[in-house]
């Protein structure tokens, strides 16, 4: 009798281990899934359908390899159509500031305070074009990476599109000193930023003049400290990066006369950028340990390259690049191995982020960072699949949220870390603006009276639901079908990156 039960048993068991290989192939897809969600949560704003498809079908390692080249990643033509409706970004500085700054006085008549308002209302555009470009592009392009980056350097670099003439050159800033450089030389980088009117008039260095000297207009400006300190504070050496008080006078006096075009000689086109030899401090300099000789604007190219080669440049922009790319608080272990690998290629940001991509310390930390507010409305407008005509909705998401586009006032840029966002109040808004995307209550198309069209929350799922913990699955399970968009959208896990 027991002879009998053998073949069952036999096939019993032989079931039981065909479900068991079963169910641990589907906890190794899932794990394999939610790196994929992982590594577009990083690498790229937040995944869409097509970006998961696509990393699946080729792996991660392509992916990241692909992303490091973006010169070889073609555009789509609905992308290039759209930035091409952007007057304002194909005008340079110059052309900039002659056809949207202050209208000045002609033939000894001045223009009424109606004109110059007209004026200032009508420089409006450029600050809205370049916020459309700069959504448009996270959103669309497939150059996800370069894009991120466009957003890290931007933010280290950062110039405050409200203060005075910066209104007009900051969509000129982006295109011209951080986009192109974003994934190339920390040095070229650097060099873009301190010679562009935007960095030059924002803190301050237009003004910076050897004592005694004379301005434009007649005035002696003598010496600002403002953007040497900066410089070394923010964008290379940091805080602690070994320097003096000393160093700061000594940086400023070297930058003296590093200007901008007066508007009465402003040449046809360009930068706008001028060295002013009769403003430069031709004095002897002793900055960070060595002799800097008299040698007009080339003393700051010499001094950029100082501060470019430094250790402390390589920590500090390495613990950056850690920070926004893996957690809070980097690991040490890792921070070292970016910063020699930093030295070791000359400040090849390239190089440092591959050796970046390539560690455990950025495989192993799912889920470790909180999402800024731009990274929370741009992952949720791309994993909802929505279409953005008009991303004027976006744009007032972001301030209400706190992080208004090009709108941080304090060269500091804004924090990338959990503790700077993460606040009762903020949850309710961030959850107020997921309950209206999901609901497609958002005038993001372009035909005024669409109907509105709500996210297809199984669609949402089947793309997020690696990333999902059990219990925003129950929530989901226990809601009803015209909540659950919103409620992943909104969700804790969601939060997350």
């Amino acid at each position: 009798m027991a002879d009998k039960w053998i073949p069952a048993f036999a096939g019993t068991t032989i079931l039981l281990l065909f479900l068991g290989l079963s169910l641990a192939a589907g906890a190794a897809e899932r794990a394999s899934d939610r790196q994929v969600l992982h590594i577009l949560d990083r690498l790229a704003f937040g995944p869409t359908i097509e970006d998961f498809r696509h990393v699946k079908a080729i792996g991660i390692e392509r992916y990241v390899a692909e992303q490091l080249d973006p010169e070889a990643i073609a555009e789509p033509p609905a992308l290039t159509e759209r930035l091409a409706g952007l007057e304002t970004l194909r005008l340079d500085p110059v052309r900039l500031f002659a056809e949207f700054g202050p209208l000045r006085e002609i033939d000894g008549v001045k223009p009424t305070p109606e004109e110059q308002q007209a004026r200032r209302q009508r420089s409006r555009m450029i600050l809205e074009q370049a916020q459309a470009a700069r959504l448009w592009r996270a959103l669309y392009s497939p150059r996800q990476l370069q894009e991120v980056m466009v957003d890290f350097w931007y933010n280290h670099f950062n110039v405050f599109a409200g203060k005075g003439l910066d209104r007009l050159w900051i969509g000129a800033y982006e295109a011209e000193a951080i986009r192109p450089h974003a994934l190339g030389r920390f040095r070229v980088l650097l060099g873009a930023t301190a010679h562009h009117p935007a960095m030059l008039f924002y803190l301050d260095n237009a003004q910076n003049a050897a004592p005694g000297s004379k301005g434009p207009n007649g005035r002696e400006d003598g010496l600002n400290e403002n953007y040497a300190r900066e410089l070394m504070e923010l964008h290379t050496l940091g805080v602690d990066g070994g320097y003096t008080q000393d160093d700061v006078v000594a940086l400023a006096r070297i930058l003296t006369g590093w200007g901008l075009a007066r508007p009465n000689a402003l040449p046809e086109a360009g930068s706008g950028f001028v060295f002013y030899p009769k403003r430069h401090d031709d004095g002897a300099k002793h900055f960070l340990g060595r002799d800097i000789a008299a040698n007009g604007e080339a003393e700051g190219e010499e001094a950029l390259d100082i501060l470019a080669k430094s250790p402390a440049t390589a920590r500090h922009i390495a613990f950056a690049l850690a920070q926004y790319f893996v957690a809070d608080q980097p690991p040490p272990a890792l921070v070292d191995r970016l910063a020699a690998r930093f030295g070791e290629t000359d400040g090849d940001i390239r190089q440092v982020l591959n050796t970046l991509f390539a560690s455990r310390e950025f495989r192993d930390g799912v889920g470790a960072k909180y999402k800024s507010p731009y990274r929370f409305v741009l992952s949720a407008a791309r994993a909802a699949g929505v279409a953005v005509d008009n991303p004027k909705p976006l744009v007032i998401a972001l301030a209400r949220l706190g992080q208004p586009l090009y709108g941080c006032a304090t060269p500091d840029g804004y924090r990338d870390t959990g503790e700077a966002w993460i606040s009762a109040d903020a949850a309710v808004l961030r959850v107020n603006f997921a309950t209206a995307l999901a609901a497609g209550h958002l005038p993001l198309a372009k035909e005024a009276g669409r109907p509105p069209s709500g996210v297809d929350a199984a669609d949402l799922q089947r793309l997020l639901g690696p990333a999902l913990a059990p219990k925003t699955r129950a929530a989901l399970a226990a809601s009803p079908a015209e909540l659950q968009a919103a409620l992943m959208l909104g969700s804790p896990d969601f939060m997350r990156r």
